[in-house]
């Protein structure tokens, strides 16, 4: 039973339906969250949803009706813009409220608890008069399964709330099996002042804050869905934590099934930051998608596990044609339920970079009308639709979605890949010699050149320890730990694969197409089930060239010449060494490194030096 002071607060906000709906939940810590947000903000009604086709309608009317969606010419699409400086996560307002005497490490971005939660309350109070409270109830994860992670949001934003309900599982179904004593995450936003184009105004003011103690995120002042669609990134941070306590792992990875030999699939996972080829790879033409962004993995009966912790596809739609992104370019241009955002629309069509068509010269994006030329107060061009601009789908909408998409039990892992934006220095594929060496070389070194889906100067190289440095929520030497101790619970451990689309030359071109990770997949695939051979490399082993050179033929139809080969895999001792030099400067920081990340780059190092001395800087696999 609700308690009186919750009761009275809410049957004041929530109409007889809405009540019953939370009340045949019975769960106090449920009616206090709704009751204290509902106090706090001083919406004008609350709307609890459920399951319901019914509701799930509703809530995308509402998202039309309220402006903050609005219809294109294709039946089911909507755009949606948010605010001109309000494009990307920010790490300047994301932070972890601490208690006194709690630390993750230097670097985290932190505050105390008392002093954040204070000023949340400022922020939060009366922001949603004149609104509507949105309570919605999901599940991370396959619902009542292992993997399920029940989650309650509330917002004032239908859009946010629509959102949702295409990324995510519904779970109001689960809550109701939760009852009263289990755990769930709680996320809180309101949207603050906004303009005539309902975008958030009070940027000054926009707060990302995550309440380590109690599993809970607050969000105001911002709409991009990295900020406000808490069960994301937000949710990430408060699984990394339950995932420690618990030993399993959440991580920031796509889970793809590789389809090999006489009708063979095999399941990868693969972390890489955004924009560096995550949708992309997980989508390649002739693979199926299970997920494109966040896995947890479990070990099962000896096996590495994986979910898709979500159940849609927020992407970055810069560059998605229908050469080179097919499956995804086709879904965005057919009828049913699509969100663009922050595209250019021109004539009731998204017009976006890279598209491959047209784009008009003139229309409405990111920052209001748009006209070829038009630029920034300091003579910046203004691209017609922001590089970090997005498209929401359901993976079940997929042409190539895997049979297994939405499995309770999850899928067996066979491999696993981390790949980051490098220019100068790593090969486009290569294996690690064991589980150790693949985890501190390629998932624990990863580094990063920065794109438009992080707010701040682009180009940048930075240090981003498995795709996931923005998100963990443990210390860094925890958390590379606890990946370090799952290989060892598992009777068959995942290899282990680095990869890197970006490699240039000394002009600055590109040495592979973006096509190519077709055939890369392909070599990962049967290496492995032992079906070809490799180079041993000093940091990795390495495709023989006839095996591609088969691969290029089979998969792409493509002529791959041993020079493209020797380019593309010549080992820059140098930029190795260089690397090295960083990543090793990144962990004398880091308070809690274990020992073997410190030996295993060190003979790292050795294996380069040895091989430099051998035959010079810049060593061909053929001498190998």
């Amino acid at each position: 039973m609700m308690n009186e002071n919750c009761a009275n607060i809410l049957k004041g906000k929530l109409d007889d339906a809405s009540f019953a709906k939370l009340e045949a939940l019975g769960n106090e810590k449920l009616f206090a969250f709704v009751a204290d947000a509902a106090e706090l903000c001083e919406p004008d009604t609350v709307l609890v949803c459920d399951d319901s086709p019914e509701d799930i309608a509703k809530i995308r009317q509402l998202a039309v009706d309220n402006k903050e969606e609005n219809p294109l010419t294709a039946e089911g699409h909507t755009y949606h813009f948010d605010g001109p400086t309000d494009q990307g996560r920010d790490p300047r307002v994301t932070k972890y409220l601490l208690p006194k005497g709690v630390s993750l490490g230097k670097r985290f971005n932190c505050a105390d608890r008392d002093e954040g939660l204070a000023e949340l309350n400022k922020l939060f109070a009366g922001s949603m008069k004149g609104r509507t409270m949105y309570v919605r109830f999901l599940s991370l994860g396959p619902a009542n399964s292992a993997f399920g992670l029940p989650c309650a949001q509330i917002t004032d934003s239908a859009y946010v709330c629509h959102s949702e309900d295409m990324l995510y599982r519904p779970g109001y179904d689960q809550f109701k099996k939760l009852g009263d004593s289990g755990e769930f995450f709680r996320f809180q936003h309101c949207t603050g002042p906004v303009d005539e184009r309902m975008t958030s105004t009070d940027i000054e003011n926009k707060r990302v804050y995550i309440d380590i103690t109690e599993d809970m995120v607050f969000s105001c002042n911002t709409q991009y869905a990295g900020n406000t669609v808490g069960l994301k990134k937000l949710a990430l941070r408060l699984a990394i934590r339950k995932a420690d306590r618990e030993g399993w792992l959440a991580e920031h990875m796509f889970v793809m099934g590789v389809h090999g030999p006489e009708g063979r699939k095999t399941y990868f996972t693969g972390a890489f930051p955004s924009a560096c080829g995550k949708t992309s790879t997980a989508m390649i033409p002739g693979e199926t998608i299970i997920g494109d962004d966040l896995a947890y993995l479990r070990e099962v009966d000896g096996k590495a596990m994986a979910v898709n912790a979500e159940s849609g596809i927020f992407g970055i739609i810069a560059d998605v044609n229908a050469k080179d992104d097919p499956v995804i370019f086709d879904l965005l241009k057919q009828p049913g339920e699509v969100v663009f955002g922050n595209v250019l629309i021109a004539d009731g069509k998204p017009y976006w970079t890279g598209m491959g068509e047209d784009v008009p010269a003139e229309g409405e994006n990111f920052q209001g009308p748009w006209q070829s030329g038009k630029v920034t107060g300091e003579g910046n061009a203004i691209p017609p639709s922001h590089k970090n601009a997005r498209y929401t789908v359901r993976i079940n909408e997929l042409t190539n979605a895997d049979e297994n998409w939405n499995n309770p039990d999850g899928v067996e892992v066979g491999g696993i890949m981390y790949g980051g934006r490098d220019s100068d220095t790593c090969v486009p594929v290569q294996e690690s010699f064991d589980w150790v060496h693949g985890m501190v070389t390629m998932g624990a070194s990863l580094e990063s050149e920065t794109t438009a889906a992080t707010v701040g100067a682009e180009g940048v190289r930075k240090f981003d320890l498995m795709s996931i440095m923005q998100f963990v929520a443990i210390p860094l030497g925890k958390y590379i730990q606890n990946n370090l101790d799952f290989g060892p619970k598992l009777k068959k451990q995942p290899n282990i694969f680095g990869t890197n689309y970006f490699l240039k030359n000394a002009d600055g071109d590109y040495l592979n197409g973006k096509l190519d990770k077709s055939v890369w997949v392909k070599w990962m695939e049967l290496r492995v089930h032992d079906e070809v051979g490799g180079i041993e490399g000093p940091t990795g082993t390495l495709p023989k060239y006839e095996d591609l050179q088969k691969l290029f033929k089979q998969v792409l139809d493509k002529d791959y010449s041993q020079e493209d080969y020797v380019e593309q895999f010549t080992i820059r001792i140098p930029e190795y060494l260089a690397k090295i030099d960083r990543v090793e400067t990144v962990y004398r920081d880091v308070e809690d490194t274990p020992q073997i990340v410190n030996d295993t780059l060190a003979a790292h190092r050795e294996r380069l030096l040895a091989l430099q001395a051998d035959k010079g800087d810049y060593v061909s696999p053929l001498d190998l």
